[in-house]
């Protein structure tokens, strides 16, 4: 038995009825050349005989005198957590999202190992879809990802004599089952203790200089009081609508190098005047502009154990009608988090971030009706080659994240070498009409490269849009 985190057990009691706490991803394949049409029900078979189950999938919790613990299941039944499914006809896109709306707003079993995989047929254009979730308290998004590229190659042969990763060796893959924000945040917090007096005054000077920037109004800080309440900053339900799309990682990384920023900059800009775009059409634009969380890499060297990150409290610009004016006002906005994060170390880091964010948690209380900021936008790297599933090749990866309280819209993207993949998640109840967000990102990348003389015809650099 392993004793959990204490920020497992946070995730596991943040959870509630209508704010299940898994993240996952769906992900599309073309199947091999000439495969038959039994394809998918053959390979769904083959892969419910990799019994084989190692940690962290063959652990389920566990209670003893009052704590939580990770233990191995007995009784592990791979039938509970592989299933095999077909899309009721016509097999459109929007069926396979409506799908995986329905499975992403229903609970993990607490009595079972907190993780489940559907392997999905019957798309019209003839490729095959995975969904897996995975609860937060076993693994985080980011790790979660790592985890599933694992099991694949950038060699399709090889890939199909790859185990799935329910069977990955542990010496392929991460061993903890801590939550990699946990393992950061301990390490940090020990790294901050040996720092001792040297680390406090540091912190403290960083707080001091953020007090001093706010009274003089420096117009590119963002603190944890400035996002206006909005339609996305409301209670919500426990149904859930997803929705998903690819652009052009060319058109994307062109955009950024004519305006001297940032790729994720540029998915900034992007969703800013996407998510102006969607308010005005509900009537809904606050007079003042969006806040968006942004998790930030801290990481400091080259390793590739855990994952260092911080949260950036960005400006969206989204009062700004003028789409470069809003783009530099959010590299701005980013430039200043960068430069004040490069003076400090993780340690420091985490401390000051608690500190910023700390009024702006509130929100998570009930009746509290401040928050800390408006949507979260996270970007999470990707594969830098083509890759191969079971000898299938990978056509996507779309990040289906989680939603609480006074944040009833999640944006995460993968970026892939050649695709960005956006994955939105909202509330279907509190954000009405959410996938007309998708049109409206593909719409401000055009207006973008049109404002900066970057129009091109679109088979010179791939299509701007590929629906997932």
């Amino acid at each position: 038995m392993r004793r959990l985190s204490p920020i497992d057990v946070m995730f596991l009691l943040l959870e509630r009825r209508h704010a299940p706490f898994h993240v996952g991803a769906l992900s599309l394949f073309h199947p091999p050349e000439g495969a038959p049409p039994n394809y998918a029900a053959a390979l769904a078979e083959r892969l419910s005989q990799q019994t084989h189950v190692s940690i962290p999938f063959n652990r389920r919790l566990a209670g003893r005198a009052g704590m939580n613990y990770w233990a191995r299941d007995p009784h592990f039944d791979l039938a509970h957590h592989f299933v095999h499914l077909a899309l009721p006809k016509p097999g459109r896109i929007r069926e396979l999202l409506a799908m995986v709306s329905r499975m992403h707003s229903a609970h993990l079993d607490r009595a079972y190992p907190l993780w489940c995989t559907y392997l999905i047929e019957g798309l019209e254009d003839g490729r095959i879809a995975t969904y897996t979730k995975v609860h937060h308290s076993m693994v985080d998004g980011v790790a979660g990802i790592r985890l599933m590229l694992k099991s694949m190659s950038p060699d399709a042969i090889a890939s199909a004599e790859m185990p799935p990763p329910w069977s990955l060796k542990p010496s392929c893959r991460r061993t903890s089952t801590l939550s990699v924000p946990a393992v950061t945040g301990f390490r940090a917090l020990t790294e901050l203790a040996l720092q001792g007096r040297h680390s406090v005054p540091a912190v403290f000077s960083q707080i001091s200089r953020t007090v001093k920037d706010y009274r003089a109004r420096h117009p590119d800080l963002v603190t944890s009081f400035q996002a206006p309440r909005c339609i996305f900053n409301q209670h919500i339900s426990g149904s859930r609508r997803f929705a998903a799309e690819s652009y052009s990682t060319a058109r994307i990384k062109a955009v950024a190098e004519r305006f001297d920023s940032t790729t994720n900059d540029a998915v900034l800009a992007l969703c800013a005047s996407a998510l102006r775009r969607y308010l005005i059409e509900q009537n809904a634009l606050p007079d003042q502009p969006l806040i968006a969380a942004v998790p930030v890499s801290i990481r400091r060297d080259d390793s590739e154990e855990g994952n260092e990150i911080s949260i950036a409290l960005v400006n969206l610009a989204t009062h700004l009608s003028d789409p470069v004016e809003r783009f530099m006002l959010i590299k701005r906005s980013m430039d200043y988090n960068k430069a004040r994060f490069s003076q400090m170390s993780p340690a420091q880091l985490l401390a000051y971030t608690a500190a910023m964010l700390a009024p702006g948690l509130m929100t998570l209380l009930p009746g509290v009706k401040h928050a800390a900021a408006n949507v979260v936008i996270s970007h999470v790297p990707g594969p830098r080659e083509p890759m191969y599933w079971q000898g299938c090749r990978l056509d996507g990866i779309y990040p289906v994240s989680l939603l609480l309280d006074g944040f009833a819209l999640n944006i995460t993207l993968i970026r892939r070498h050649d695709k960005v993949d956006f994955g939105l998640l909202a509330c279907r109840r509190s954000v009405p009409q959410m996938q007309h967000l998708l049109g409206y990102i593909g719409d401000a990348l055009s207006e973008l490269e049109a404002v900066g003389g970057l129009s091109e015809p679109m088979d010179s650099i791939g299509s701007a849009r590929q629906r997932a």
